[in-house]
């Protein structure tokens, strides 16, 4: 199931990586997304470090404090049923955090020079 769930992640958005940290799993993209808690039970439950900043409607992100938010997994079908909301979750995180493109044309306005008398 943690497994799975990580595939889940990893296959949300091209920009999302892992690596250790404090034993366990940590997803980042732009600076750390999630990592698994609580994952010697027979559940399996991601922590979002900064759930609370993810823009979107996201159902199954528990939590009400000023920063974590948590998904749970009770078993496989659970993850079945929430891979598309995780997925979403992910991309919304990437995107929240991509750097931000210039956009072309904004910007302090070019001084004419005045016309000759």
């Amino acid at each position: 199931m943690l497994r799975r769930v990580r595939d889940v992640v990893l296959w949300a958005d091209s920009r999302m990586g892992e690596y250790l940290k404090y034993g366990t799993v940590q997803f980042a993209c732009g600076g750390d997304m999630a990592n698994f808690v609580q994952h010697d039970k027979k559940t399996v439950t991601l922590m979002f470090n900064r759930g609370a900043k993810i823009q979107g409607k996201f159902p199954h992100l528990e939590g009400t404090g000023p920063s974590a938010r948590f998904m749970r997994f009770g078993d496989m079908a659970d993850v079945e049923s929430l891979t598309t909301e995780l997925t979403n979750v992910v991309r919304a995180w990437c995107e929240m955090m991509a750097p931000k493109k210039p956009v072309k044309g904004r910007g302090r306005p070019r001084k004419t020079p005045a016309k000759a008398r």
